[in-house]
């Protein structure tokens, strides 16, 4: 086969033959080639196309992060590129397509080699004489060759990202350059070189070593106007000679080490920035001056002279200031004025009546007062928040006729001013805060005048009701929070509110559903934590209606057709019901209790995931995490549902904080790149257990991080940080590691203005300046620690770790602890995704829950059926979710995570004896643990020296959503009762898992027939069926089925429950395979069947070709085969090998042997990995 380029080339008839063109390449190598063409048809087509490709013209090729070493040789024959970029590659100089090619290119004019490696600067760039730009940044380049100095027409240079300490001379002659990027090398000092190029007028020297500036020096170079000099670790700028700066414009000073400025010689300065400094004094020139940005230093005051009458933003907030200074006031321009989180106790009355005032932010401070508005002022947004204001001025709203945004939570306000002083309202107000006050009902007769208003937050006040002829007036409201108040309704005028699409009510006395689900843009109904005893729905809900929260609702009863008309909810929350099962003992015994929330932000796409596990392990060990995608929602998801895996898999092979949490943070990073993420997430894991020097003492609580998730312990009512914020502003040793290894940090302090986390979870694509290791630390527990708070960044940005415990302290509901904090959040103006976790401890002698041991005389009780988890039930099943207390079930119908846990399935199980006296564990606390067996790696708690066999417990992993096959549910009339934690759809049948604390417990009973006891002698044969043994744990695929029992000891371990929990993956004919052992829930997430809407839900009838049938003539073969590929593993020797067989397809059981004496037969648990 030729390839011929015909780009720049040329096509011409030939005469001479019939049909036959002539096709010629462009280039000093050009190639010409005869072709003829059988018809007419042909030959025109042909023709025309090819006139069409000679005639175009390439001018830009971008070859950017392709991996290349080198450029084919075809590209060369193109002599009309211009542009060319070879951005994140490996290019080589030697080689056919290597960079000493480059000067073939006869018209380039822009080149981009950054981030290849290069180590030494291609001199032989030096030779493309046409070049106007060149981006050689961050390629580990030490020097610049003489020979820059040949390319004369250059005009941008950009050499940001290296080892450079100097620049040649020749670089001055370059008379068109100007611009030069010289940040993030290892310049000590301005180049002198600078003072030559007169047309450069920015010096961007970020991240350099420059420990001081002289202010002369910048009066030397004359022609520099803009200043950047962040990063540098500056620790003084003076001057020698008391010559003025006339020349700078704009200065960036950002994140150095400056405790006092003085830039009063710079007399026409415009734009000072001089954020994250521990500046105690600032002195400035006010000729010119138009914007001042000096947050997070240590400022007290701020001395400009003359009175900066150009300026227009101010940025004051994070300082150390108890007044303002009098110039302030005298600001005739001042528009934007940002004095949050100082000490003021007063505003100026000039200030508040300013005619130029926009936009002013005075919250967390320490207001008493906000003077009284004397005439009509321009304000715009006005926020007050986390101040000590007892009433707001009685003329604000109808002086200030223009304000649209008004926040003052926080407060001690009792009333809220009139909104007109007649019938007639002017108010144009939109958004108004007023969560956190002393409010009563009396403020809703107040809050009609604002008719404009869309969204209203009057949380956690004194409301015993809201008027409902009030509510009725607000027609243009979206968004309205109630939350945390007294509430026995929502008026039903809310059905007015036609534009209303998020309604808050949590935390309240309500008794009665809302009339909402009748809005037509209705999406987020939040109603938790109230006394609703029963829903009225009308025949069809709103198609809008994304997310319906009912948690916490203890009368709650909804039935089955109520929960199928919430089918098309995106988000469902509901309490699981529970009944008393034996297992529940253990879920008693745990000595904390969880609750969470999760909240979306103004983008309407959660990318928060919680994962919470009260037992994790031997029952006597807890798991929470938090995960925060920022924009990302799919790596939290997956890090949600297998995190918790990981973990548990690494415990068995370490006991060392440090190893175990780091080794399951790099494998849940390697497993997201094989997924193929490259943006990552923050993630915070704690993990609460008993040290393994010593098992009878006292709980450890071990926390591990990335990112800006924080992790915070209350402790004798202190707050006591447990996590490190791994972002580029607050931690310094990380600004200091990702500058060494040569990272552009943008203005915005992001790392290639991606992310300002400088360690993260699955984000490969800044590998070398991302991290995924943790901070890891290990906490003893103790009587005085009463809770642990987990959030996301979101979170504690605006809500500090004091007013946190306080918050929480107050409330006795950690789930409504949860919801507070997510509240307030949103209520102090923040936008984006919270979430939160609250884990209220009891540990101490005082919360022993131990029980007495049963005695072996005492009768028991009768043992019920065994029921199998979710195979599909007849009409006397029974499937029953236990699970501590707080737990939630999330229906989720859109793809997700979630959905993705059900496709890969699950092995483990709960397991208890089921024949024999009934078994019940005897009831322990963490003080007190009992004697423990270890089964499949986890601690299972049972009674010692008893000879009975011990309660068996596994935990479940975290899978949402599974799903049975069988079209016979038992639910298709409507005189039967809906199984609990059962949805059936039509022939579709759910069964949902709560993911954050999933724990399925079986009913223990004796077998159903004699065939169930016939499994023993029967040993592996398994007739229907396929068998395959591995680490003791046997799978079986019939039917599309997974099966699994686990009975070996932990030292006979060696794959994790992670990897063991995923052996079976659905094909397209639903048939079930048994995958590698490396696959896991992430590495198969990629196959997740893509579906709209609706849960994952098996056929109403199964195919033929999914069942496995073996002929009766090679049952034996078969049996001879599976025998001869299982061997067989040695197991301890009081317990027998497991034995399946599998004579029903439809019914599925296994018996675990123990030694001589009673037998007990425990029902085994199954799933259905069938979508």
């Amino acid at each position: 086969m030729h390839i011929l380029p015909l780009v720049g080339g040329k096509v011409e008839e030939v005469k001479r033959r019939q049909h036959c063109l002539m096709f010629s390449s462009a280039g000093s190598q050009a190639q010409t080639y005869f072709v003829n063409f059988d018809t007419l048809a042909d030959y025109q087509r042909w023709h025309r196309q090819a006139s069409k490709v000679v005639s175009q013209t390439v001018s830009l090729v971008d070859l950017s992060c392709y991996s290349l070493e080198a450029l084919s040789e075809y590209l060369f024959y193109s002599q009309d590129i211009t542009h060319l970029n070879l951005r994140h590659n490996f290019m080589s100089l030697q080689g056919p397509g290597g960079l000493l090619n480059l000067p073939r290119f006869s018209q380039l004019k822009s080149l981009n080699l950054s981030h290849n490696r290069l180590g030494l600067f291609p001199e032989c760039v030096c030779e493309i004489l046409t070049l106007t730009e060149l981006n050689i940044s961050c390629n580990n380049l030490h020097s610049v060759p003489a020979q820059i100095g040949n390319l004369q027409s250059l005009q941008t240079l950009s050499l940001d990202g290296n080892h450079l300490s100097s620049v040649p001379e020749e670089l001055g002659g370059l008379s068109q350059l100007n611009s030069l990027g010289l940040s993030f090398n290892n310049f000590t000092r301005i180049p002198a070189v600078l003072e030559r190029l007169g047309a450069v007028d920015k010096l961007a020297m970020a991240g350099n070593r420059v420990d001081g500036l002289e202010l002369c020096t910048l009066a030397r170079i004359s022609h520099l106007k803009n200043i950047d000099l962040r990063l540098n670790g500056l620790r003084w700028v003076k001057s020698d000679r008391p010559e003025s700066v006339s020349q700078v414009t704009q200065l960036d000073l950002r994140d150095n080490c400056l405790e006092s400025l003085d830039l009063s010689l710079v007399c026409n300065l415009e734009t000072l920035h001089c954020q994250r400094n521990q500046l105690g004094s600032l002195t400035l020139s006010g000729f010119t001056l138009r914007m001042l940005h000096a947050s997070s230093n240590r400022l007290t005051t701020v001395n400009i002279y003359p009175v900066p009458n150009q300026l227009t933003h101010m940025d004051l907030s994070q300082n150390l200031l108890e007044y303002l200074p009098d110039w302030v006031c005298d600001c005739r321009k001042i528009e934007v004025l940002d004095i949050t989180h100082n000490q003021l106790s007063e505003l100026p009355s000039r200030l508040l009546n300013s005619l130029s005032l926009r936009k002013l932010l005075a919250g967390n401070n320490r207001l008493l007062r906000v003077p009284d508005l004397l005439d009509h002022v321009p304000l715009e947004v006005l926020d007050l928040q986390h101040n000590k204001l007892g009433e707001l001025p009685e003329s604000l709203f109808y002086k200030a006729l223009n304000l649209k945004y008004l926040n003052v939570s926080a407060n001690s306000l009792e009333s809220i001013p009139p909104s007109s002083q007649s019938e007639e309202s002017l108010s144009t107000l939109q958004e108004l805060y007023l969560t956190g006050n002393n409010l009563n009902e009396n403020c809703g007769a107040l809050l009609v005048g604002h008719q404009n208003l869309r969204v209203l937050h009057i949380a956690y006040n004194q409301l015993l009701s809201f008027p409902a002829s009030k509510l009725s007036k607000l027609e243009l409201l979206e968004e309205l929070n109630l939350s945390g108040n007294k509430l026995k309704t929502v008026p039903s005028t809310v059905s007015s509110c036609k534009r209303l699409h998020t309604l808050i009510a949590h935390s309240n006395h309500i008794t009665v559903f809302p009339e909402i689900l009748n809005l037509p843009e209705i999406k987020l109904v939040d109603l938790s934590c109230n006394e609703l005893t029963e829903i009225q729905l009308p025949d069809s809900l709103p198609a809008t209606l994304q997310e319906l929260d009912l948690t916490g609702n203890s009368s709650l009863i909804l039935e089955h057709k109520t929960l199928n008309l919430f089918s098309h909810i995106t988000t469902l929350k509901l309490d699981q019901k529970t009944t008393t099962t034996p297992g529940d003992s253990l879920s008693a015994s745990t000595p904390w209790s969880h609750g969470y929330s999760e909240m979306s932000g103004q983008r309407n796409k959660l990318c928060v995931s919680v994962l919470a596990v009260d037992q994790f392990g031997d029952g006597v060990e807890a798991c929470y995490g938090i995960f925060d995608g920022d924009r990302n929602e799919e790596v939290p998801r997956l890090l949600q549902c297998t995190m918790g895996d990981v973990l548990c898999e690494e415990l068995q092979h370490s006991s060392i904080d440090s190893v175990y949490m780091c080794n399951t943070f790099l494998t849940s990073h390697r497993k997201l790149g094989m997924a193929g993420q490259k943006l990552g997430a923050s993630a915070l894991l704690c993990y609460i257990h008993r040290e393994p020097s010593d098992p009878g003492g006292y709980l450890s609580l071990t926390v591990a991080n990335v990112g800006t998730c924080q992790a915070v312990l209350c402790r004798n009512g202190r707050p006591v940080p447990l996590s490190k914020v791994y972002s580029l502003e607050n931690c310094t040793e990380e600004m200091e590691r990702v500058k060494l290894n040569k990272a552009i940090i943008t203005e915005d302090n992001k790392v290639s203005g991606v992310t300002c986390c400088s360690r993260l979870l699955g984000c490969s694509y800044l590998s070398l300046w991302v991290l995924p290791k943790p901070w890891v630390h290990t906490e003893a527990l103790c009587p005085q620690d009463e809770f642990l708070i987990l959030g996301n960044r979101a979170l504690f940005e605006r809500v500090s770790y004091q007013e946190a415990v306080c918050t929480v302290q107050a409330v006795q509901d950690p789930r409504a602890a949860a919801k507070k904090l997510c509240s307030l959040a949103q209520s102090y103006g923040c936008k984006d995704n919270i979430g939160a976790v609250v884990v209220s401890l009891h540990i101490g002698e005082d919360s022993c829950t131990c029980e007495p041991p049963l005695s072996s005389t005492e009768p028991r009780g009768p043992v019920p059926a065994p029921v199998p988890a979710t195979v599909t039930p007849g009409p006397t099943d029974a499937a029953t979710l236990s699970s501590s207390s707080g737990v939630v079930s999330e229906f989720n119908s859109e793809t997700s995570a979630s959905e993705v846990g059900s496709e890969a399935g699950s092995t483990a199980s709960d397991e208890h004896p089921t024949s024999g006296p009934a078994f019940r564990p005897e009831r322990r606390c963490s003080l007190h643990p009992a004697t423990t067996i270890p089964l499949c790696g986890i601690m299972v708690p049972g009674s010692a020296g008893t000879g009975t066999q011990p309660g068996l417990f596994q935990r479940q992993p975290s899978c949402a959503t599974f799903s049975s096959n069988q079209s016979d549910n038992g639910l298709d009339s409507d005189d039967e009762a809906p199984l609990e934690g059962v949805i059936s759809n039509g022939s579709k049948l759910e069964v949902e898992v709560d993911i954050h604390c999933c724990a399925f417990q079986l009913r223990s009973g004796a077998p159903e027939s004699p065939k169930d006891t016939d499994l023993e002698k029967r040993g592996y044969d398994y007739p229907n069926g396929k068998m395959r043994r591995q680490n003791s744990v046997v799978v079986s695929a019939t039917n599309g089925c997974l099966l699994a029992v686990c009975g070996r000891e932990i030292t006979d371990l060696k794959k994790s429950p992670s990897t063991s929990s995923l052996f079976g993956k659905k094909l397209s004919n639903g048939s079930v395979v048994v995958p590698e052992d490396s696959h896991n829930l992430i590495e198969v997430a990629l196959e997740a069947p893509k579906k709209k809407s609706g849960y994952f839900t098996a056929p109403a009838q199964q195919d033929l070709e999914d069942q496995l049938i073996v002929p009766p003539s090679l049952e034996q073969e078969v049996r001879e085969q599976l025998r001869a590929q299982s061997p067989l593993v040695s197991t301890p020797p009081s317990l027998k090998d497991t034995v399946w067989d599998h004579p029903h397809p439809p019914a599925f059981a296994s018996n675990l042997v123990p030694g001589p004496g009673p037998v007990p037969i425990l029902q085994q648990e199954v799933y259905d990995t069938a979508l």
